[in-house]
């Protein structure tokens, strides 16, 4: 994370920054950003990263990043929000993940409507590209129990 915010710094670009401060007392949080918004806990951090960003998109990354994307995801689902979520899977990272939610739908877990809301590609401008058309689908009615 640091490396992406000093590299959009450098370019002249905005950095804002969410960190609970249990973390910031524990890591040493970005002391350049733009902004830094420090918050009481996690969920706080998440709801509030939620509330200012236009648009998701997940690098490679541990349980943390696996654990916030699929949040971002099941609250597009729950159509709690309606903005685009990209997976920027660099060299693979991403395919096992990727396969999980491909089975998810076929084993009717996931709608293919909500495995729609992830824009996988390996180029970030790919990526961009398709959240300037992006248009997000919504289902009145997730699962028909008599088919199950």
């Amino acid at each position: 994370m640091g490396v992406l915010a000093d590299t959009v710094l450098a370019s002249k670009g905005e950095v804002v920054g969410v960190i609970p401060k249990a973390l910031a007392e524990k890591e040493v949080a970005h002391d350049r950003l733009t902004e830094l918004h420090v918050v009481g806990s996690m969920h706080e951090r998440k709801a509030l990263m939620a509330d200012l960003s236009d648009a998701f998109i997940a690098l490679p990354g541990g349980f943390g990043t696996v654990e916030e994307l699929c949040e971002i995801i099941t609250w597009g689902q729950l159509g709690f929000h309606r903005k685009p979520i990209g997976l920027l899977n660099v060299d693979g990272y991403f395919d096992s993940l990727l396969a999980f939610f491909d089975r998810a739908v076929r084993d009717r877990f996931v709608h293919s409507t909500h495995r729609g809301l992830v824009i996988d590609s390996t180029s970030p401008a790919e990526i961009l590209h398709a959240f300037s058309d992006h248009r997000t689908a919504s289902l009145s009615k997730w699962t028909d129990r008599s088919s199950q």
